[in-house]
């Protein structure tokens, strides 16, 4: 049986209004006892007890900034992201059309610029409209109002208890009084409106009259109508409730008994009423959508330059810290991003291997760096940014290492990065050439093996040597090509077994040190520092480890800078909404190889579009590059560089590192052969044919005689492009016969 209400409390019945009245008349006592605390300073003890607890409660209210969105743009001002936590948008009392001003005033204080803060006047109204009458109705003003909200937003922000208006008690109504007397003392009525139009929630994320006219009527502020003004105005006493999304038929009711107090108080004639009565609801919903998922562009990019901001000191001392700052502080996060470039890459990426028509183990993506400055240009790849477990959908950056310089506290959402392939050689050759040796120098490329126990120097190592435990043959693409040949024309083929004798000549850990001098470095490092990849003989022609495209990308602007590795920058400037302005990372260059060192493998690199790989790849201006694929051919690089912009195209199964591509649909076809040349590197070029002039593309320099050396007699060039003849698993068997 369900439990019987008492009459003498449920304000339903007469006998329950008539308790409440005097009730809430008990309460107006307590109140007008400390607003009139000389009157009452010799009405007795229970007049003194009350205007103790009266004066016992804080008087000054802590209002802290409200929250606004942080919004992340492109190099050229366009917006990439916006990402909060509360869609704000604050504006100015005169930036708010005068019917939201009456329509507010009508509906919740039309007594506002009579009172004080505490209309008592009104609240007498109120219970005696409560018990007479069916109609519920409230007697907060719009200072308490504002009050109550900044009391909410704050305990919000500082994660203390948060009471909403169904759960306060006594004590809680009587500290909402004295500080809405307060800020009536402390700040003007248009400012108290003013924070009030700005603070108090519409519908879910969309807080302030400003956001709230944007989302739903793309309108700003100041230029809404009655009817639109009269709906906004409804919706504030309970955004779910006369939601005009979920609850349209409730939202209108509400609306039109706001447009009949509006006209009550003489605020709108009787044809502006009825006119305003006869509309719909008109709405034109524009939605602002929030963080990278909702990206206008870059996604990816955009969750970079998020972990970014999340994981830098700068931006607060904790991670909490930086977190309450990126959702809650308004900032303008300007990047390097040129939105014409990475356009055209994430064409190119889509023709190549859309996520509808691509098997959804297959990647694609592309990083562009601007070579003597770090600045990221482009990040696209060809999954949807989206947490929903479907084909085509990833949140994981391909681009990226996974942790932030090795640190497992920071996260970077990246995969890690891939085996390089023959991407690697040119380190190879930056090594030979640093040693003091020539591009035209003639090296034994015939096959043969390595015996078990066979020993090369690598310094870095214990015991300073490298041995192998069984014996190893390394072989070129097609089991083929072996001669005598110069380095030069070593790279330009992808010859392993010309790289290998380059090795046997050196210090394996050269190449290595080469290579993470120039910003190649292993993608997956967790110890807390960047790591080297992995020092071993098929690590000279294939990198031994996994690279991500925006390292490899780095490492080859080095050599287009001729030698100057730039760290990565993403970050141009950061401003919160206040003016302040957050320091970002600077510049960082260094010289870490010779000049005349870089020089050489851009003519080596330049050979490789002439000659070898990427003879197919040529676009009409300057350009160096060297294609890569590993040994199970589920990893396909193209690196494309001129001196203004570094590419690193890819093109690999990400989800099963060792699973070949070749039974796999790739932008809905099936590729007979999987190489870089053949997939990654086409793309590539679809890439730079879409923006000419965009970028920088000079005449690389000329090494000096000391680095090219004697050429040899000339020899035919080949019939045929050569594939990229590494296949480098790391390990010392003969699976090292790349294309």
């Amino acid at each position: 049986m369900a439990a019987r209400k008492s009459p003498f409390f449920d304000t339903a019945t007469t006998l329950g209004k008539i308790v409440a009245f005097f009730g809430v008349s008990a309460l107006c006592g307590v109140l007008a006892a400390g607003l009139l605390v000389p009157a009452a300073a010799a009405a007795g003890t229970a007049a003194s007890g009350s205007i103790q607890f009266f004066d016992e409660l804080p008087s000054e209210l802590q209002r802290g900034a409200l929250a606004e969105p942080s919004r992340i743009y492109a190099n050229d001002g366009s917006l990439i992201a916006t990402i909060y936590e509360e869609n704000r948008q604050p504006v100015t009392l005169d930036q708010v059309s005068p019917h939201m001003v009456d329509a507010m005033l009508a509906i919740e204080d039309d007594r506002y610029y009579e009172h004080g803060g505490v209309d008592l006047q009104g609240i007498f109204s109120a219970i005696v409209s409560n018990v007479t009458s069916d109609r519920t109705r409230g007697a907060s003003t719009i200072t308490q109002q504002y009050v109550n909200n900044v009391i909410i937003d704050t305990n919000l922000q500082e994660g203390g208890e948060v009471v909403f208006s169904g759960q306060k008690t006594i004590g809680d109504k009587l500290r909402e009084v004295k500080l809405a007397i307060a800020v009536e003392k402390e700040l003007s009525k248009d400012e108290i409106l003013e924070g009030y139009f700005n603070i108090v929630p519409f519908s879910g994320t969309t807080f302030g009259v400003q956001a709230a006219s944007r989302y739903f009527f793309d309108v700003d502020a100041k230029d809404l109508s009655i009817a639109q003004a009269a709906l906004l105005a409804g919706v504030v006493n309970g955004p779910t409730y006369y939601s005009p999304e979920l609850n349209p038929e409730r939202s209108i009711a509400r609306r039109n008994l706001v447009l009949d107090a509006m006209l009550e108080k003489g605020r709108i004639t009787q044809e502006e009423h009825d006119a305003a009565v006869a509309t719909d609801l008109e709405l034109n919903l524009t939605p602002v959508l929030n963080g990278c998922v909702g990206a206008e562009q870059a996604p990816y990019f955009c969750d970079y330059v998020k972990q970014l901001v999340l994981n830098d000191e700068r931006y607060g001392a904790t991670y909490e810290d930086r977190t309450k700052l990126l959702y809650r502080g308004g900032l303008s996060i300007t990047t390097t991003l040129n939105p014409t470039l990475q356009n055209a890459a994430q064409a190119a990426i889509n023709e190549t291997a859309n996520p509808d028509t691509t098997d959804a183990e297959i990647g694609h993506s592309m990083v562009s760096v601007e070579p003597g400055t770090g600045k990221i240009l482009v990040m696209a790849q060809n999954t949807r940014y989206t947490p929903e477990l479907a084909a085509g959908n990833s949140v994981q950056n391909f681009n990226v290492d996974a942790y932030q310089d090795g640190d497992p506290n920071k996260l970077l959402n990246g995969l890690g990065g891939f085996q390089p392939g023959s991407t690697y050689k040119p380190f190879t050759v930056a090594a030979w050439l640093d040693s003091g040796k020539t591009l035209n120098a003639q090296l034994n490329g015939n096959k043969r093996t390595y015996p078990a126990g066979h020993t090369w120097n690598a310094s870095c190592l214990p015991g300073g040597r490298y041995a192998i435990l069984d014996p190893w043959t390394p072989i070129n693409y097609g089991d083929t090509n072996y001669r005598n040949t110069t380095v030069l024309e070593g790279l330009a083929q992808s010859l392993n077994t010309i790289t290998l004798a380059s090795a046997n000549e050196l210090d394996l850990c050269k190449f290595q040190q080469m290579a993470f001098a120039a910003g190649v470095h292993n993608g997956k490092s967790a110890s807390g520092e960047r790591e080297m990849l992995a020092v071993n003989p098929p690590s000279t022609f294939g990198g031994g480890g996994d690279a991500s495209p925006l390292a490899m990308a780095t490492g080859f602007a080095t050599f287009a800078a001729e030698g100057l590795m730039c760290e990565p920058r993403a970050l141009e400037s950061v401003k919160g909404s206040d003016g302040t302005e957050y320091p970002v990372p600077e510049q960082d260059c260094e010289q870490v190889m010779r000049k005349e060192v870089a020089q050489g493998v851009n003519m080596a690199t330049q050979r490789v579009m002439t000659n070898g790989s990427g003879i197919n790849l040529q676009v009409g201006v300057p350009i160096a590059g060297k294609t890569g694929t590993n040994d199970y051919r589920s990893q396909t690089w193209f690196m494309g560089y001129s001196t203004g912009m570094s590419t690193a195209s890819w093109i690999g199964n990400w989800k099963a590192n060792n699973t070949s591509m070749s039974d796999k649909l790739i932008g809905g076809r099936y590729y007979p052969e999987i190489d870089g040349s053949l997939i990654a590197g086409p793309s590539w070029k679809n890439f730079i044919q879409r923006v000419p002039g965009q970028y920088e593309a000079n005449p690389f320099a000329n090494p000096p005689a000391n680095i090219v050396g004697q050429a040899p007699a000339p020899r035919p060039a080949p019939s045929a492009p050569a594939r990229d003849n590494n296949r480098d698993n790391g390990n010392n068997n003969n699976r090292n016969n790349d294309d």
